[in-house]
Formats: structure tokens, sequence, C-alpha cells
């Protein structure tokens, strides 16, 4: 304290106003270190995981056949990676035929079904008894997999934990469907251009086939609508109850259709005889014309449009996906509104939950400063005083982002609730430092005798305070399962503000006490004598 923090300090008040300007500096130079990308921010961080999926989807309405050959190439290509990478290490497999494998995470829920979905769980062990990554055990396992039949998509899945959406995520909107279907192929084969972004997927399916028909001229001349054709077509292919018999306890429905040999092809279709209006009969095919086209699959709407998503995954080892959203903003995004006017395109997934989560969380924010600062200016009968306790704030937020660098992390929510949770616990150093200071002034010395006596007092408890926070946080940082990787930012943000902050409260806190002091003297004109955040006392008669 004497030897060494003494001087420093001495000599950080003294060179106030350089020290200000350098610690100013650190600041903007570590937010420009954070805007420019080199310490990548992903909202939701992917999360190593324990269970790798492989999912498969087919043409709707594909046969079931083709569908198990598909199962057959993937259990096959499972083979040779649980081979090189040894059974051992795998717990399980489950396979799903004609279902998609449940999501993991808040954002699970139903899970589609169809003749159509084919998808295998790896379950691994724990990743604390094994020496590879999930992720690349699924990369190996798509690489022996590369030859699949019949098959529109495939994705090999190995993150774990809450999530957001997929890191790239695109909507589009538009009143056509036919424009809707051609923009997200030309974005689904954009996105696959970028090598940081894995397993694409397009919300677009062109459905099974169907025939749409439409009533002719001669139809409507016979009296014929819609649906009277719709519904007798209905009634000979698919049934029409015809009777209700009681037998004992039960009931049951008897339903007329047509013969199986007379509703197996489209010929059949076209002979079908239509009843008119005045009892008369008509071959269908003289009443109605039939095109071709695809039934939807599923029908998603914004704001009450049609819309159409292509999303995709971070490839193994990319920190952040805004280098791709940058590129995608400026280049890509402008040329799809050319190409398909009346087209509307944004960002969904991470980055609409990361607008909404970081406007709310920054009102928040706002108001726990205000309530902050107004809790200091109460017992310190100062506005002046909660600013300068408050100053470190916006430090402890350096010390963050150096310790996320340190440790090797990336920036995520988590970092984000860790800096906000850090600013309510770096302001005790400060507050314990002026609130020595003042006790100093009150009796009777200046205020840079005052400021420098109570950073050599309060010293060890400033120090011993920040220390014991950083040590108690250690084990939680250096924690390896996978249960504690998404707690670990938030600690880090905790941890190493705290330790940052406590340089900054011994050095430049005393020096810009010393600057408001300057400021105050200023504006007074001379010298003040009355202790900071109290009234001066008058000379007694």
């Amino acid at each position: 304290i004497v030897g060494i923090y003494q001087p420093v300090a001495r000599g950080a008040v003294r060179e106030r106003y350089i020290t200000l300007a350098l610690s100013l500096a650190a600041l903007i130079v570590t937010i420009g270190v954070v805007a420019s990308g080199k310490i990548p921010f992903n909202f939701f961080p992917q999360i190593e995981g324990d269970l790798v999926v492989a999912q498969a989807r087919l043409p709707y309405g594909a046969p079931l056949e083709r569908t198990e050959k598909t199962r057959q190439v993937l259990a096959a290509a499972l083979d040779e990676t649980i081979a090189e990478y040894g059974a051992e290490s795998v717990r399980g497999v489950f396979t799903r035929v004609g279902e998609e494998a449940p999501k993991q995470g808040p954002g699970g829920g139903s899970t589609e079904t169809g003749s159509h979905l084919v998808a295998i769980e790896v379950g691994l062990v724990s990743s604390e008894l094994r020496d590879f990554r999930a992720e690349a055990f699924g990369n190996a396992w798509g690489e022996a997999a590369s030859e699949l039949p019949f098959v529109e998509s495939v994705t090999f899945s190995s993150s774990t934990g809450p999530g957001a959406g997929d890191a790239v995520a695109v909507q589009l909107v538009h009143a056509d469907t036919e424009v809707l279907a051609e923009a997200s192929v030309e974005l689904d084969q954009q996105l696959r251009g970028y090598d940081a972004l894995k397993n694409v997927r397009n919300e677009y399916t062109s459905g099974k086939p169907q025939l749409d028909y439409r009533l002719t001229s001669r139809a409507r001349s016979l009296g014929l609508s819609a649906t009277d054709v719709a519904s007798q077509l209905r009634a000979s292919f698919y049934g029409v109850e015809a009777i209700r018999e009681q037998r004992g306890r039960n009931e049951l429905r008897i339903v007329a259709r047509l013969p199986r040999s007379e509703r197996r092809s489209e010929y059949d279709l076209a002979q079908i005889m239509v009843r008119t209006p005045r009892g008369g009969h008509v071959p269908l095919g003289e009443v109605a014309a039939f095109d071709r086209g695809r039934a939807a699959t599923a029908i998603r709407r914004e704001d009450g449009r049609r819309s159409i998503t292509v999303s995709a995954e971070l490839a193994e080892g990319v920190p952040s996906p805004r280098p791709v959203l940058t590129d995608l903003q400026a280049n890509v995004f402008e040329d799809l509104r050319q190409s398909y006017p009346g087209l509307e395109v944004g960002l969904v997934g991470q980055q609409r939950e990361q607008q909404e989560a970081f406007g709310a969380l920054g009102q928040g924010y706002l108001f726990a400063l205000f309530v902050i600062f107004a809790l200091l200016a109460v017992p310190f009968r100062s506005y002046l005083q909660p600013i300068i306790i408050m100053a470190v704030i916006p430090f402890g937020i350096v010390g963050a982002i150096v310790g996320h660098a340190v440790m090797g992390y990336g920036l995520s929510l988590m970092s984000i609730f860790g800096i906000v949770a850090l600013s309510g616990v770096v302001v005790n150093d400060s507050l314990v430092l002026i609130d020595a200071s003042n006790r100093e002034r009150r009796l009777g010395k200046s205020a840079l005798d005052a400021i420098l006596t109570a950073g050599t007092l309060r010293f060890r408890p400033i120090l011993l305070t920040s220390l014991t926070t950083f040590f108690g946080l250690m084990p939680m940082i250096s924690e390896t399962s996978v249960q504690a990787q998404f707690l670990i930012p938030m600690a880090i943000s905790v941890a190493f503000g705290v330790l940052f902050v406590t340089v900054v409260v011994l050095l430049v806190v005393p020096a810009l006490y010393m600057i408001v002091e300057d400021l105050r003297d200023l504006w007074a004109g001379d010298a003040s004598t009355a202790p900071v955040g109290e009234p001066a006392t008058p000379p007694a008669e």
C-alpha cells in the first residue's frame, strides 16, 4: 500500500485528466473491438450435447418403402461412424420412421408425421467420458451417408440446451405462393454457398399431387354448382353414410361408395356420372376440366400473409452468424426484392428474439440505474457523488469483455445478463471509497488529502472484496459439464468485471473525484471549504 499504491494513486490524481482520458480510451477501444466482430456475439450459443440426431425428409407422400431404404442407408452410415469412434461411446440408438424427432428445449412441441419422414437419434455417453465432440460425430456420420436416394433434405444436429431459433433464419412474405416458392429455392441455394452454415432448411414443400377442377359452361347451363360436384365426388370416392344400425350396445355405420374397381385410376374419375338438379346424369368429364397441382402440406402466415422461412445453423467452429447476416443484408436481400417485386424479406429466429429481448432488457436496465442513483443520492445528499460512484459501471463492462477474450468465450445473452448484474455489484467498492473520503473531509482535510487517505485506508477491504468474489466464481468458470456451459458466460462477466473495476476504483475514481472538485472550484470561482455533499457551515459568531 505504502510502497506501490500510494505513489501510483498520487500520480494518477496529479495527472487526473490524462488518467480519465486513458480510461475512456480503453472503454472506447473495447466497445470498438466488440462492434468490429473481433469478439463474436451469438445470442444463444450452441452448447455441446450428448444427443446426435439425423433427420431425412423425402418428397411429401413418398411410399414407406423409399423411406425404409433411406433409413437403411443412414443406419449403415451410423454403424461405420460408431466403429470409428468406438461402440463404448454410444449409449443407445432410437429410430423413428414416419415421424420427425422431437425438438429440444422450450421451442419443442408437436412433431410432424408422415411416410416421408425418418429420424435416428444416437445417445452418446457424457462429454466428460469421451474425447470427441458430438458435433464431430455428427459430421462424420453425415460424410458416411453422403449418398441418400430420393431425399429432399437431411440434417445432422447435436446441440442442446435452451434455444431461440436457428442462427440464420430468413422469412419471405408475398401474396403469391408461386413467387414464395421460387424465392425460397433461390435463397436456399444462396445459403448453401456459405461455408459458415450447415443444415439449411426450407419450409416450402411441394406437397402431394392433386387435381384441381373447374366447372365448364355446360355445367352452369345444367344448373350444377362447384359444391354439387364436390359433394358427389366425395361421396363416390370417400363414401357417404347411408344408414346406422343398432346391434346390441354398439352402433354400426353403413357407408356407400363406388366399388374399388371403379375408383382406382384417373380414367375412372372422368367417367363418374354426376346427377344434375333436374334428375339427369352426365359424365364428370363433360362438366368439369381438371388441372394438375400440388396440395400445400402446411400454410404459414405472418400478420395474415403467406410466409416461408429458410433457415440454417452455424457450422462447426463458427462463433457468430454476424458476417453471414451482414453479407445477406448487403447483397442477397436486395437482389431478391428486385427479382420478385412485392417480396418482403426479414430476419426471424434468433435475430428477432434478440431485438425483442434487448429492447425489454434496455428499458429495465435504465430503470435499475435510476433506482441505484436515487438510493445513492438520498444518503449522500448530493447529485454529483452518485454519478462518481456509478461511473465505474461502464468500466465493469470493459472487464467483462476482456474476461471473455481471455477465457476464449464469445459474448451471448447470458453474458449480457451478467453485465446487468455486475452493474449493481461494482458500485460497492466505489461507494466505500467515496464514503471514507467524505469522513476525512469532515475532519478538515482537503479534497486531495481526503481521497488519497480514503484510498489508503480502504485499499485492503476493496481488494479483498473483489478477490473473494472473483475466486468464488472460478469453480463455475472452470466447470466442464454440459449443465454449466450455459451459465459460464454470466460468471465470467461478473468475475472479471469485479476484478477490473478494483483497479478503476483505486485509481480512476480518485482522479474523477478531483476533476469534480476542479469543476466545483471553477463554478464557484474560488476553492470550496465545505465537505462534498454537505452544505457550507457558516462561521461561528
